[in-house]
């Protein structure tokens, strides 16, 4: 009877796995590509550690955004809507829909430079074929069809990665140093805030927020309210630690191959076309695995930015995210609209991946503090409200974030 009831525990728990892997996609996108390559590039193992403190503070984060969805019914734009005055609300708002453009710029351009390495297709064209699959995807899919689609992405990745990895010589001695140690070794703070934007995303908060308030959980009672919080807990920290092993993956084959022959890579082209000299006969294999695993991140996190800039948007406005619904459509639209254009003026791929995450860790702290606040307050949570000590864990994780903005702001004035 105990045996039965502990497969029957498990078997609940993996009906609720599905949200978290969706976020999960938005920090293995092509921005962190370009983050975690030039990271691993540049400084060998030394910056793992980033990748870690980042997936630690995602976690705490991400979990609380969920919270939020899973006691109030509303997602984070909505709350904000709903409990702050417009003069407040809006701008934060209005910047993360920003954030959320930012990013599908990064994943636009990630799924055009996968197309052009597998098919040579020119990377304008690419761009354009990107967001018509995605915006075609995100018009004709439900949640449901859609976080299958996504996993099924991110399962290829992880695939993708896991072989690339059989086919280097890692140092995984240093490897275990550089998770656990922090170091910042000279011209690194630049690749450090664009690996912790990469990772720690502002429109994921918002994303992680809507797909559980979208389940209206809390209809179904204060009991329900409880089981859900739980099994949403172990979902957040199994999804995220897929993300830390596919990341540090992207860090242990720059720094294996890259590094290892002092290359700094300056593209993602780039790396592809370095991984056949330096893997041998593999090299064909893992190039090629490489392209299509890049393919699968801009495409599934390209939906991921698109929904967020549709929920965000219609937050604006007290509304949640409906596909079927104009002002979700128009948010879309406008996420995958301003990207693609941008993406036409681009002239150096690989620094606008890696700049346009820097963008979004400037973004942070105020996604960070808006929505600490909300979940903080008894008037929006009621009993379910930040207890002092994970508020105190939530503002330790602002207060990293601030700091590291604060230090490149320095570095940015003085040079």
């Amino acid at each position: 009877m105990r045996q039965q009831k502990q497969v029957s525990g498990a078997l609940n728990a993996l009906r609720f796995l599905g949200p978290g892997l969706l976020v999960t996609v938005g920090f293995i996108d092509p921005g962190n590509w370009a983050s975690n390559v030039a990271a691993g590039s540049e400084f060998g193992y030394q910056l793992l550690w980033v990748v870690t403190l980042s997936t630690i503070m995602l976690i705490l984060l991400q979990h609380n955004a969920a919270h939020l969805g899973i006691v109030t019914g509303n997602c984070l734009a909505e709350s904000a809507t709903q409990h702050l005055p417009r003069w407040v609300s809006r701008p934060a708002l209005g910047s993360a829909v920003l954030a959320a453009v930012a990013t599908a710029f990064a994943e636009i351009l990630g799924g055009a430079i996968a197309l052009q390495m597998l098919f040579h297709i020119p990377l304008k064209f690419g761009a354009t074929l990107t967001t018509l699959v995605v915006a075609g995807l995100l018009l004709c899919n439900s949640y449901q069809r859609l976080e299958k689609i996504i996993v099924g992405f991110v399962s290829l990745i992880g695939l993708a990665f896991l072989f690339e990895l059989t086919l280097i010589d890692t140092q995984w001695v240093t490897a275990a140093k550089g998770w656990v140690t922090p170091d910042l070794p000279a011209g690194s703070i630049l690749i450090v805030m664009s690996v912790l934007g990469a990772v720690v995303m502002p429109h994921n908060l918002f994303l992680h927020s809507e797909v559980i308030q979208n389940r209206q959980w809390n209809s179904q009672g204060e009991g329900a309210i409880i089981s859900h919080l739980r099994f949403e807990w172990l979902d957040t920290l199994f999804s995220m630690i897929v993300g830390w092993m596919i990341n540090s993956a992207m860090i242990l084959l720059a720094a294996a191959t890259f590094f290892q022959q002092k290359i700094k890579v300056a593209s993602l082209e780039q790396a592809e076309e370095m991984l056949h000299p330096l893997l041998g006969h593999s090299g064909a294999v893992a190039a090629t695995v490489f392209a299509i695993a890049l393919l699968c991140a801009g495409l599934s996190a390209s939906l991921t930015a698109g929904m967020a800039g549709g929920s965000i948007f219609a937050g604006l406005f007290s509304r949640n995210y409906d596909i079927r619904k104009p002002l979700s459509k128009i948010g879309v639209g406008i996420t995958l609209g301003v990207a693609l254009l941008a993406v036409m003026f681009v002239t150096n791929s690989f620094t606008a991946l890696i700049l346009s995450q820097v963008l979004l860790s400037i973004q942070l702290p105020i996604t960070i503090v808006l929505q600490i606040y909300l979940t903080s307050s008894r008037r929006v949570m009621g009993t379910h409200a930040n207890t002092a000590y994970g508020k105190l864990w939530l503002w330790l994780v602002a207060a990293i974030v601030i700091a590291l903005n604060m230090i490149l702001l320095w570095k940015a004035i003085t040079g």
